[in-house]
């Protein structure tokens, strides 16, 4: 897949930006080095330094477009371009920490729910993530239709559903001997303003590998079909999110687990 646009990205920084202080409001130890997993451009490094200013911090990313952006826009901090596998197996540049997060970032690790002990291990303190949990919502459903068909789906291929656990589920995993799990779900009632506002949303992050697909074949064949995709998925959002006179409102579920060390 392409690189992630950062500036696409932050269009909706509040919206994204809340989830994140619900995690860190249930984090209850004081952390002395914290790893944020995932960590995108950086914009949310400053909610970490206004709870805990003393501790040390690493940012690891897998995208060099949001590693350069979180470098550009924070250049006290320390970013660096790595895997969330390396980190779980104890390679790459993010050591352990007292802190472990993740942010809306473990979705598009395949196998995430098998990789979640290891990654907790990582943890001296505590292992804390949240993931959206709206693979099943209209949003996302729409996405998943409109690309299977033609013409397509023979430039995109099968759309894979991410889709990730319930908190339930999430607590057996990690539930062991010497641990304490909290693991909850919330879900959000965004609203947003101007055109086509979902589409906006999706093509920032759960539509990526389709769009990107898309510009591929574009550029390769001379073709417009991703011009063509968004006008048919726009339309299709607009059906199923309709604007009010306030905004468009879009329902996103988010998953969360805090796993706290008691031994």
């Amino acid at each position: 897949m392409a690189d992630w646009s950062p500036t696409a990205y932050l269009r909706y920084t509040d919206e994204r930006s809340r989830p994140y202080g619900e995690l860190l409001a249930r984090v209850q130890r004081e952390p002395a080095s914290i790893v944020d997993l995932g960590c995108g451009p950086g914009h949310l490094t400053p909610v970490l330094r206004g709870r805990w200013p003393d501790a040390s911090f690493v940012g690891l990313d897998s995208s060099p477009a949001m590693i350069e952006r979180a470098r550009t826009a924070d250049p006290d901090g320390r970013y660096e371009l790595g895997d969330v596998r390396d980190h779980a197996a104890g390679r790459g540049p993010s050591p352990e920490a007292d802190l472990v997060i993740s942010n809306a970032t473990l979705q598009w690790v395949p196998g995430h729910r098998d990789l979640l002990p290891a990654l907790a291990a990582t943890a001296r303190q505590t292992f804390a993530f949240s993931v959206p949990g709206n693979h099943d919502a209209p949003s996302h459903r729409l996405l998943r239709e409109v690309a299977a068909r033609a013409p397509y789906a023979a430039a995109v291929g099968q759309v894979e559903r991410r889709a990730v656990a319930d908190p339930a589920e999430y607590l057996e995993i990690l539930a062991a001997p010497g641990w304490s799990v909290d693991a909850w779900e919330t879900t959000y009632t965004h609203v947003l303003g101007g055109e086509d506002p979902v589409l906006r949303w999706i093509s920032a992050t759960g539509a990526q590998p389709v769009l990107h697909a898309l510009d591929a074949h574009d550029a390769a064949h001379g073709t417009s079909l991703r011009a063509r995709f968004d006008a048919e998925l726009g339309a299709e959002l607009r059906g199923a999110y309709p604007r009010r006179p306030f905004g468009t409102p879009l329902e996103f579920r988010r998953v969360f687990a805090v796993a706290t060390r008691t031994a």
